[in-house]
Protein backbone atom coordinates (compact mmCIF):
# COMPACT_ATOMS: atom_id res chain seq x y z
CA UNK A 1 0.00 0.00 0.00
CA UNK A 2 2.45 1.97 0.90
CA UNK A 3 4.42 1.95 -2.78
CA UNK A 4 1.01 2.99 -4.55
CA UNK A 5 0.91 5.89 -2.45
CA UNK A 6 3.95 7.26 -3.10
CA UNK A 7 3.77 6.33 -6.78
CA UNK A 8 0.68 8.23 -6.77
CA UNK A 9 2.20 11.15 -5.37
CA UNK A 10 5.42 11.05 -7.61
CA UNK A 11 3.19 11.01 -10.61
CA UNK A 12 1.14 13.60 -9.41
CA UNK A 13 4.06 15.98 -9.14
CA UNK A 14 6.00 14.80 -12.24
CA UNK A 15 2.94 15.27 -14.20
CA UNK A 16 2.63 18.97 -12.84
CA UNK A 17 6.19 20.00 -12.94
CA UNK A 18 7.24 18.97 -16.31
CA UNK A 19 5.74 21.11 -18.39
CA UNK A 20 7.66 23.55 -16.09
CA UNK A 21 11.01 21.96 -16.77
CA UNK A 22 10.60 21.51 -20.29
CA UNK A 23 9.86 25.80 -20.68
CA UNK A 24 13.08 26.04 -19.21
CA UNK A 25 15.78 23.86 -21.03
CA UNK A 26 13.26 24.56 -24.13
CA UNK A 27 12.02 20.78 -25.10
CA UNK A 28 9.10 19.33 -25.89
CA UNK A 29 7.62 17.88 -22.49
CA UNK A 30 7.59 14.37 -23.68
CA UNK A 31 11.16 13.33 -24.02
CA UNK A 32 11.39 15.41 -20.16
CA UNK A 33 8.59 13.47 -19.18
CA UNK A 34 10.71 10.37 -19.57
CA UNK A 35 14.20 11.63 -18.19
CA UNK A 36 11.74 12.65 -14.84
CA UNK A 37 10.61 8.75 -15.10
CA UNK A 38 14.11 7.37 -14.51
CA UNK A 39 15.33 10.13 -12.50
CA UNK A 40 12.16 8.87 -10.34
CA UNK A 41 12.45 5.09 -10.94
CA UNK A 42 16.41 5.13 -9.85
CA UNK A 43 15.55 6.87 -6.73
CA UNK A 44 12.88 4.17 -5.60
CA UNK A 45 9.92 6.75 -6.11
CA UNK A 46 7.80 4.60 -8.43
CA UNK A 47 7.93 1.25 -6.54
CA UNK A 48 10.03 -1.78 -6.37
CA UNK A 49 9.29 -4.11 -9.01
CA UNK A 50 6.45 -4.73 -10.90
CA UNK A 51 3.09 -2.55 -10.09
CA UNK A 52 0.03 -4.00 -11.82
CA UNK A 53 -1.86 -0.65 -11.55
CA UNK A 54 0.81 1.63 -12.72
CA UNK A 55 1.58 -0.71 -15.84
CA UNK A 56 -2.28 -0.93 -16.36
CA UNK A 57 -2.60 3.10 -16.54
CA UNK A 58 0.84 3.12 -18.34
CA UNK A 59 -1.04 1.07 -21.60
CA UNK A 60 -3.85 2.91 -21.47
CA UNK A 61 -2.34 6.13 -21.69
CA UNK A 62 -0.34 4.32 -24.49
CA UNK A 63 -3.43 3.63 -26.31
CA UNK A 64 -4.84 6.56 -25.27
CA UNK A 65 -1.94 8.24 -27.63
CA UNK A 66 -2.26 6.22 -30.29
CA UNK A 67 -5.71 7.46 -30.32
CA UNK A 68 -4.85 11.02 -29.88
CA UNK A 69 -2.96 10.18 -33.10
CA UNK A 70 -5.95 9.22 -35.10
CA UNK A 71 -7.32 12.18 -34.38
CA UNK A 72 -5.11 13.87 -36.83
CA UNK A 73 -5.91 11.63 -39.59
CA UNK A 74 -9.20 12.71 -41.90
CA UNK A 75 -9.58 10.39 -44.57
CA UNK A 76 -11.74 12.73 -46.69
CA UNK A 77 -9.25 15.20 -46.39
CA UNK A 78 -6.43 12.79 -47.34
CA UNK A 79 -8.65 11.69 -50.33
CA UNK A 80 -8.53 14.90 -51.90
CA UNK A 81 -4.78 15.99 -51.42
CA UNK A 82 -3.18 16.77 -54.66
CA UNK A 83 -2.22 13.38 -56.88
CA UNK A 84 1.49 14.32 -56.75
CA UNK A 85 1.46 14.98 -53.32
CA UNK A 86 0.11 11.76 -52.61
CA UNK A 87 2.43 9.59 -55.65
CA UNK A 88 6.09 11.71 -53.56
CA UNK A 89 5.10 10.64 -50.38
CA UNK A 90 4.52 6.89 -51.06
CA UNK A 91 7.60 7.38 -53.46
CA UNK A 92 9.44 8.46 -50.82
CA UNK A 93 8.00 6.11 -48.03
CA UNK A 94 8.90 3.02 -50.41
CA UNK A 95 12.86 4.62 -50.36
CA UNK A 96 12.81 4.73 -46.46
CA UNK A 97 11.75 1.04 -45.80
CA UNK A 98 14.17 0.07 -49.36
CA UNK A 99 17.35 1.86 -47.58
CA UNK A 100 16.49 0.97 -43.62
CA UNK A 101 15.78 -3.17 -45.18
CA UNK A 102 19.29 -2.69 -47.01
CA UNK A 103 21.08 -1.06 -44.27
CA UNK A 104 19.95 -3.04 -41.17
CA UNK A 105 20.99 -6.56 -43.54
CA UNK A 106 24.17 -5.34 -44.85
CA UNK A 107 24.80 -4.95 -40.68
CA UNK A 108 23.13 -8.21 -39.95
CA UNK A 109 20.49 -6.58 -37.54
CA UNK A 110 17.18 -8.42 -36.83
CA UNK A 111 14.18 -7.49 -38.45
CA UNK A 112 13.10 -5.69 -35.76
CA UNK A 113 15.27 -3.08 -36.84
CA UNK A 114 14.23 -2.95 -40.78
CA UNK A 115 10.72 -2.40 -38.96
CA UNK A 116 11.97 0.24 -36.63
CA UNK A 117 13.98 2.29 -38.77
CA UNK A 118 11.30 3.66 -41.40
CA UNK A 119 8.74 4.55 -38.50
CA UNK A 120 6.91 7.64 -38.66
CA UNK A 121 4.66 9.27 -36.32
CA UNK A 122 2.67 12.45 -36.38
CA UNK A 123 2.72 13.05 -32.78
CA UNK A 124 5.22 15.60 -32.35
CA UNK A 125 5.20 16.85 -35.49
CA UNK A 126 1.89 18.19 -33.72
CA UNK A 127 4.16 20.20 -31.39
CA UNK A 128 6.42 21.93 -34.35
CA UNK A 129 2.43 23.01 -35.46
CA UNK A 130 2.01 24.57 -31.80
CA UNK A 131 5.80 25.95 -31.77
CA UNK A 132 6.03 27.52 -35.28
CA UNK A 133 2.27 27.99 -36.74
CA UNK A 134 0.04 25.52 -38.46
CA UNK A 135 0.14 27.88 -41.49
CA UNK A 136 3.97 27.17 -42.43
CA UNK A 137 4.06 25.37 -46.23
CA UNK A 138 6.65 22.82 -45.01
CA UNK A 139 5.08 21.80 -41.98
CA UNK A 140 1.15 21.04 -44.03
CA UNK A 141 3.58 19.16 -46.58
CA UNK A 142 5.09 17.26 -43.62
CA UNK A 143 1.58 16.45 -41.82
CA UNK A 144 0.40 14.77 -45.00
CA UNK A 145 3.57 12.85 -45.58
CA UNK A 146 3.55 11.89 -41.81
CA UNK A 147 0.22 10.63 -41.86
CA UNK A 148 0.51 8.25 -44.87
CA UNK A 149 3.75 7.12 -43.20
CA UNK A 150 1.83 6.96 -39.45
CA UNK A 151 -0.43 5.07 -41.64
CA UNK A 152 1.75 2.47 -42.87
CA UNK A 153 3.89 2.19 -39.59
CA UNK A 154 0.63 1.41 -37.78
CA UNK A 155 0.44 -1.55 -40.04
CA UNK A 156 3.93 -2.75 -40.18
CA UNK A 157 3.76 -2.59 -36.63
CA UNK A 158 0.47 -4.86 -36.56
CA UNK A 159 2.25 -7.44 -38.80
CA UNK A 160 5.32 -7.57 -36.84
CA UNK A 161 3.62 -7.49 -33.30
CA UNK A 162 1.97 -11.19 -34.82
CA UNK A 163 5.57 -12.07 -35.88
CA UNK A 164 7.00 -12.20 -32.64
CA UNK A 165 4.18 -13.62 -30.84
CA UNK A 166 3.64 -16.71 -33.53
CA UNK A 167 6.29 -16.70 -35.99
CA UNK A 168 6.18 -17.40 -39.24
CA UNK A 169 3.68 -20.32 -39.77
CA UNK A 170 0.02 -20.64 -40.01
CA UNK A 171 -0.82 -19.10 -37.33
CA UNK A 172 0.77 -15.75 -38.85
CA UNK A 173 -0.72 -15.84 -42.30
CA UNK A 174 -4.26 -16.37 -40.20
CA UNK A 175 -3.59 -13.07 -38.52
CA UNK A 176 -2.39 -11.54 -41.87
CA UNK A 177 -6.09 -12.39 -43.83
CA UNK A 178 -7.82 -11.21 -40.47
CA UNK A 179 -6.34 -7.93 -40.25
CA UNK A 180 -6.99 -7.75 -44.19
CA UNK A 181 -10.51 -8.68 -43.81
CA UNK A 182 -10.98 -6.38 -41.09
CA UNK A 183 -9.19 -3.62 -43.39
CA UNK A 184 -11.77 -4.29 -46.17
CA UNK A 185 -14.42 -4.33 -43.31
CA UNK A 186 -13.47 -0.95 -42.58
CA UNK A 187 -13.54 0.38 -46.03
CA UNK A 188 -16.52 -0.95 -47.02
CA UNK A 189 -17.93 0.85 -43.98
CA UNK A 190 -16.28 4.69 -44.52
CA UNK A 191 -18.33 4.44 -47.95
CA UNK A 192 -21.71 3.02 -46.77
CA UNK A 193 -21.15 5.76 -43.67
CA UNK A 194 -20.02 8.52 -46.14
CA UNK A 195 -23.63 7.99 -48.50
CA UNK A 196 -25.40 7.69 -44.92
CA UNK A 197 -24.14 10.62 -43.79
CA UNK A 198 -24.58 12.61 -46.98
CA UNK A 199 -28.31 11.62 -47.09
CA UNK A 200 -28.81 12.06 -43.85
CA UNK A 201 -26.49 14.45 -42.50
CA UNK A 202 -28.92 15.03 -38.98
CA UNK A 203 -27.80 11.64 -37.88
CA UNK A 204 -24.63 12.99 -37.63
CA UNK A 205 -25.90 15.88 -35.55
CA UNK A 206 -27.94 14.09 -33.07
CA UNK A 207 -24.77 11.48 -32.42
CA UNK A 208 -23.05 14.48 -32.02
CA UNK A 209 -24.85 17.81 -31.32
CA UNK A 210 -23.33 21.18 -31.99
CA UNK A 211 -24.72 22.83 -28.92
CA UNK A 212 -23.97 19.44 -26.26
CA UNK A 213 -24.88 20.15 -22.63
CA UNK A 214 -24.43 16.39 -21.84
CA UNK A 215 -20.98 15.60 -23.55
CA UNK A 216 -22.59 13.18 -26.00
CA UNK A 217 -19.14 14.00 -27.98
CA UNK A 218 -17.16 12.55 -25.70
CA UNK A 219 -19.57 9.83 -24.50
CA UNK A 220 -19.43 8.79 -28.04
CA UNK A 221 -15.33 9.41 -28.92
CA UNK A 222 -15.20 7.26 -25.41
CA UNK A 223 -17.62 4.44 -26.42
CA UNK A 224 -15.55 4.04 -29.94
CA UNK A 225 -12.39 3.85 -28.30
CA UNK A 226 -13.52 0.92 -26.03
CA UNK A 227 -15.58 -0.82 -28.76
CA UNK A 228 -12.43 -0.95 -31.12
CA UNK A 229 -10.43 -1.95 -28.68
CA UNK A 230 -12.16 -4.90 -27.68
CA UNK A 231 -12.89 -6.07 -31.54
CA UNK A 232 -9.28 -6.10 -31.94
CA UNK A 233 -9.10 -8.42 -28.32
CA UNK A 234 -11.76 -10.49 -30.08
CA UNK A 235 -9.78 -11.34 -33.20
CA UNK A 236 -6.05 -11.25 -31.34
CA UNK A 237 -5.09 -8.22 -33.58
CA UNK A 238 -3.00 -5.01 -31.81
CA UNK A 239 -5.17 -2.71 -29.51
CA UNK A 240 -2.91 -0.06 -30.87
CA UNK A 241 -4.58 -0.39 -34.02
CA UNK A 242 -7.82 -0.45 -33.11
CA UNK A 243 -6.97 2.98 -30.97
CA UNK A 244 -5.79 4.48 -33.67
CA UNK A 245 -8.63 3.24 -36.12
CA UNK A 246 -11.08 4.72 -33.88
CA UNK A 247 -9.39 8.16 -33.70
CA UNK A 248 -9.64 8.30 -37.67
CA UNK A 249 -13.36 7.52 -37.37
CA UNK A 250 -13.79 10.13 -35.02
CA UNK A 251 -11.75 12.92 -37.23
CA UNK A 252 -13.61 12.08 -40.53
CA UNK A 253 -17.00 11.82 -39.71
CA UNK A 254 -17.63 14.41 -37.44
CA UNK A 255 -15.03 17.08 -38.39
CA UNK A 256 -18.29 19.55 -38.01
CA UNK A 257 -17.26 19.12 -34.24
CA UNK A 258 -13.80 21.41 -34.02
CA UNK A 259 -13.63 21.85 -30.25
CA UNK A 260 -13.84 17.97 -29.84
CA UNK A 261 -9.61 17.24 -31.39
CA UNK A 262 -8.79 19.54 -28.75
CA UNK A 263 -10.80 18.36 -25.77
CA UNK A 264 -10.17 14.73 -26.11
CA UNK A 265 -5.71 15.77 -26.66
CA UNK A 266 -6.19 18.10 -23.59
CA UNK A 267 -7.11 15.38 -21.55
CA UNK A 268 -4.78 12.88 -22.45
CA UNK A 269 -1.83 14.88 -22.80
CA UNK A 270 -2.74 16.73 -19.62
CA UNK A 271 -3.23 13.51 -17.64
CA UNK A 272 -3.23 9.85 -19.19
CA UNK A 273 -0.40 10.18 -21.83
CA UNK A 274 2.50 11.53 -19.51
CA UNK A 275 1.85 8.41 -17.05
CA UNK A 276 2.66 6.37 -20.20
CA UNK A 277 6.54 8.40 -21.03
CA UNK A 278 6.77 8.30 -17.24
CA UNK A 279 6.40 4.15 -17.23
CA UNK A 280 8.63 4.30 -20.13
CA UNK A 281 11.62 6.65 -18.43
CA UNK A 282 10.79 4.48 -15.16
CA UNK A 283 12.41 1.38 -17.56
CA UNK A 284 15.47 3.18 -18.28
CA UNK A 285 17.68 3.25 -15.70
CA UNK A 286 19.87 6.31 -14.61
CA UNK A 287 22.66 3.89 -15.73
CA UNK A 288 21.99 3.51 -19.36
CA UNK A 289 23.18 6.82 -19.82
CA UNK A 290 26.50 5.94 -18.92
CA UNK A 291 26.82 2.20 -20.67
CA UNK A 292 29.05 2.81 -23.42
CA UNK A 293 27.83 -0.25 -25.78
CA UNK A 294 24.07 1.10 -24.91
CA UNK A 295 25.06 4.89 -26.08
CA UNK A 296 26.95 3.53 -29.30
CA UNK A 297 23.93 1.46 -30.27
CA UNK A 298 21.78 4.33 -29.15
CA UNK A 299 23.91 6.62 -31.54
CA UNK A 300 24.00 4.30 -34.68
CA UNK A 301 20.03 4.08 -34.79
CA UNK A 302 19.82 7.42 -34.00
CA UNK A 303 22.30 8.59 -37.35
CA UNK A 304 20.54 5.46 -39.77
CA UNK A 305 16.96 6.92 -38.98
CA UNK A 306 18.74 10.36 -40.04
CA UNK A 307 20.35 9.62 -42.69
CA UNK A 308 17.36 7.56 -44.59
CA UNK A 309 15.07 10.16 -44.04
CA UNK A 310 17.25 12.73 -45.35
CA UNK A 311 18.51 10.80 -48.75
CA UNK A 312 14.85 9.75 -48.95
CA UNK A 313 13.77 13.49 -48.58
CA UNK A 314 15.77 14.40 -51.94
CA UNK A 315 12.63 13.77 -54.17
CA UNK A 316 10.95 16.92 -52.39
CA UNK A 317 14.22 18.69 -53.61
CA UNK A 318 12.20 18.83 -57.39
CA UNK A 319 9.16 21.16 -55.77
CA UNK A 320 11.04 22.64 -52.73
CA UNK A 321 14.25 23.57 -51.55
CA UNK A 322 16.89 21.30 -49.82
CA UNK A 323 16.23 23.67 -46.77
CA UNK A 324 13.00 22.55 -46.84
CA UNK A 325 13.40 18.87 -47.82
CA UNK A 326 15.62 18.76 -44.88
CA UNK A 327 12.98 20.08 -42.61
CA UNK A 328 10.44 17.77 -43.61
CA UNK A 329 13.05 15.13 -43.02
CA UNK A 330 14.11 16.26 -39.37
CA UNK A 331 10.02 16.84 -38.45
CA UNK A 332 9.76 12.61 -39.53
CA UNK A 333 12.77 11.87 -37.46
CA UNK A 334 11.14 11.80 -34.16
CA UNK A 335 8.89 8.74 -34.42
CA UNK A 336 9.05 8.77 -30.01
CA UNK A 337 5.84 7.18 -29.67
CA UNK A 338 5.64 3.91 -32.53
CA UNK A 339 9.61 3.45 -31.43
CA UNK A 340 9.07 3.03 -27.96
CA UNK A 341 5.52 1.04 -29.14
CA UNK A 342 7.82 -1.67 -31.14
CA UNK A 343 11.05 -1.55 -28.70
CA UNK A 344 8.36 -2.64 -25.69
CA UNK A 345 6.51 -5.21 -27.61
CA UNK A 346 9.81 -6.68 -29.02
CA UNK A 347 11.79 -6.77 -25.22
CA UNK A 348 8.46 -8.61 -23.72
CA UNK A 349 8.88 -10.88 -26.24
CA UNK A 350 11.95 -11.50 -26.11
CA UNK A 351 13.19 -10.28 -29.45
CA UNK A 352 15.80 -7.92 -28.45
CA UNK A 353 18.00 -8.12 -24.78
CA UNK A 354 17.31 -5.43 -22.19
CA UNK A 355 20.52 -3.01 -23.77
CA UNK A 356 18.80 -3.29 -27.09
CA UNK A 357 15.73 -1.87 -25.25
CA UNK A 358 17.14 0.96 -23.99
CA UNK A 359 19.42 1.83 -26.45
CA UNK A 360 16.12 2.58 -28.73
CA UNK A 361 14.63 3.95 -25.97
CA UNK A 362 17.92 6.67 -25.78
CA UNK A 363 17.46 7.07 -29.28
CA UNK A 364 13.99 8.12 -29.37
CA UNK A 365 15.18 11.29 -26.77
CA UNK A 366 18.08 11.68 -29.14
CA UNK A 367 16.46 12.18 -31.92
CA UNK A 368 13.83 14.34 -30.91
CA UNK A 369 16.21 16.68 -28.98
CA UNK A 370 18.70 16.66 -32.26
CA UNK A 371 15.90 17.40 -34.49
CA UNK A 372 14.28 20.04 -32.69
CA UNK A 373 17.76 22.01 -32.08
CA UNK A 374 18.14 21.34 -36.28
CA UNK A 375 14.73 22.87 -36.85
CA UNK A 376 15.20 25.64 -35.05
CA UNK A 377 18.81 26.06 -36.37
CA UNK A 378 17.48 26.00 -40.43
CA UNK A 379 14.90 28.42 -39.41
CA UNK A 380 16.99 30.90 -37.96
CA UNK A 381 17.49 34.04 -39.70
CA UNK A 382 15.27 32.77 -42.57
CA UNK A 383 11.41 32.98 -43.08
CA UNK A 384 9.90 30.30 -41.54
CA UNK A 385 7.28 29.92 -44.18
CA UNK A 386 9.66 27.41 -46.54
CA UNK A 387 7.39 27.59 -49.57
CA UNK A 388 6.89 24.54 -51.29
CA UNK A 389 4.73 24.15 -54.74
CA UNK A 390 3.49 21.06 -53.72
CA UNK A 391 1.68 21.90 -50.52
CA UNK A 392 0.26 24.83 -52.19
CA UNK A 393 -1.61 22.93 -54.50
CA UNK A 394 -2.71 20.52 -52.34
CA UNK A 395 -6.71 20.76 -51.91
CA UNK A 396 -6.46 18.50 -48.53
CA UNK A 397 -4.56 20.97 -46.21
Amino acid sequence: MSDNVTIIVTLSLLIWVAPFIAKLVRLPTTPVEIILGSGAAGLGLLGHGHNELFELVAEFGFLYLMFVAGLEVNIKRLLDTDARILKTGFAYLGILYALSILIAWQLGMSFVYMVVFPLISVGLIAALSKEYGKDQPWLKLSLVIGILGELVSIIVLTLASAGIEYGIGLEFFAKITTLSFFIGVLTLLYYLLHLLFWWYPEIKNLMMPYFDTKEQDIRLSMATLFIMLAIMLYLGLETAFGAFIAGVFIATFFAHKEDLEGKLSSFGFGFLIPIFFIYVGSSLPLEAFEDPAILFLATLITAIMFLVRLVASILFVRFCSFRTASLIALSHAMPLTLLIAMATLSFHANSIDRASYEAFVLASLMEVVISMIAIKLLLRGKSASAECALSQRSKGL
